[in-house]
């Protein structure tokens, strides 16, 4: 090396740290679901930082396909993604930095763990488990292997909720808070009946059904109704409460709940094949602070500004908060309102974007910032997968105390339910052969 080069060479090498974000080697990214949230999450991704999709996953053909040409069109390089109709198979690849899962419920357990086990980053969709003993093994997953796992909870990314919190919560503007209650009046239970069928042909149904039980293909179940059965997840307590609860806990800083009840069922809505509960109330017992959750998929909701959403109430005032806006309507003083926050004019794609929850966008982008910065600091993210287990377990909790009739007392020492040997019985499913039920112990 002659005096020129190594004067370069060492200019450069000093340079380097101050380079841009956008010039260093963009991230290999793949996703497993590439279905109506997988597409919203990844192209979120696709806006905030400078990655390149490889890999696609889905055993929907024709789902597949579609998201493999709308990445094309909006990742830098051009280039359309693999496709995969194997996770396996797209993980043996080894060439990726970060992994989204998006599957239905009963598909995140297993992808996840193997993602660890290849050494990326991963992304996990709400809610990270159907049962409590997957999430305990996925928790260990990450922890083993030490991976960054984001879930899909953005609501601790939302700015007008950031703002509520800082605003109202943390300089105790609501004073002492008693009971928080959380609720979902949306009529999003299935309530038709169609026959069964036999499943399409570019579905493969039996790799779709996976470690659940093998029902008969029905036009409910995909794409996107699936949560219409128990088979594949936690009805909506598992759907909409996990995000209640967990904003709820991440706003007040709550840990594990001392205590579950539940009660409800099918108790209007009895004519669909759904057997999901359309209604149920649930009391999560935080020892002084009690949080109450309820849904009903029939009916009007008591607030139709806030059909799904919590009400802190305090000494001196009430906080009502859902993904489009807050209230704060204190004892004394004038109330305060804000809407959510959209960000058309940074990212016009959003105002054409097929299936798009506009106003969940900037909450996902600035999850996404906040995983790739956990990332890079090999931290926890704000949504980390402990958390992510706690908010689901504690669902799926309030669904077993409901089908015992009985509450549940958690030991979160012994991830397991105080002296009571039938509910701990029902704390891991039943896996369908070949696929096995991971072992937190043995991950």
């Amino acid at each position: 090396m002659d005096r020129r080069q190594f004067l370069q060479a060492t200019t450069a090498a000093a340079a380097a740290p101050a380079l841009s974000y956008a010039y260093q080697k963009p991230r290999r990214v793949g996703m497993i679901g590439s279905g109506w949230y997988g597409k919203c999450d990844l192209l979120r991704l696709i806006q905030v930082a400078p990655v390149e999709v490889v890999s696609l996953c889905d055993v929907d053909r024709n789902m597949l396909a579609e998201a493999a040409e709308i990445v094309a069109t909006r990742q830098a390089s051009k280039k359309k993604p693999r496709t995969f109709g194997d996770y396996r198979e797209m993980l043996r690849q080894k060439d990726l930095d970060i992994v989204l899962i998006d599957t239905p419920d009963h598909w995140h357990a297993l992808p996840m763990i193997e993602a660890c086990k290849t050494g990326v980053d991963v992304w996990v969709q709400k809610p990270i488990s159907v049962d409590v003993v997957e999430g305990e093994a996925m928790l260990a997953a990450a922890r083993k292997y030490k991976r960054v796992v984001q879930v899909g909870m953005q609501r601790r990314s939302t700015p007008h909720l950031i703002e509520a919190r800082d605003r109202f919560l943390k300089e105790e503007k609501l004073g002492k808070i008693g009971l928080v209650e959380i609720y979902c009046y949306y009529h999003m239970r299935a309530r038709d009946n169609p026959p069964d069928t036999a499943p399409p042909p570019y579905l493969d149904y039996e790799m779709w059904t996976g470690p659940a039980p093998m029902r008969p293909y029905n036009s409910l179940i995909h794409p996107r109704r699936w949560r219409a059965f128990m088979e594949y997840g936690n009805g909506i307590m598992g759907d909409m409460c996990v995000h209640m609860l967990d904003m709820v806990r991440w706003m007040l800083d709550l840990g594990w709940p001392k205590t579950i009840s539940s009660s409800g069922g099918i108790l209007v809505e009895q004519g669909s094949k759904a057997n999901i509960a359309d209604t149920q109330t649930a009391i999560f017992d935080f020892d002084k602070l009690k949080v109450v959750w309820q849904h009903r998929s029939w009916g009007h909701p008591p607030d139709p500004k806030y059909p799904w959403g919590a009400t802190f109430y305090g000494e001196k005032g009430t906080l009502k908060a859902s993904v489009m806006s807050y209230d704060f309507i204190p004892m004394k003083g004038e109330p305060v309102h804000k809407d959510v926050t959209y960000e058309f004019e940074q990212y016009p794609e959003d105002r054409t974007e097929k299936d798009l929850e506009r106003h969940v966008a900037p909450a996902i982008r600035g999850h996404m910032r906040d995983f790739l910065a956990a990332i890079d600091a090999r931290s926890r993210p704000v949504a980390d997968i402990e958390q992510g287990y706690i908010s689901a377990s504690s669902c799926i909790l309030a669904n077993l105390s409901m089908k015992l009739g009985r509450s549940l007392s958690w030991d979160p020492a012994a991830n397991q339910i105080r002296n009571d040997k039938e509910a701990n019985a029902l704390l891991r499913r039943s896996y369908r052969g070949p696929w096995v039920h991971p072992d937190p112990k043995r991950v």
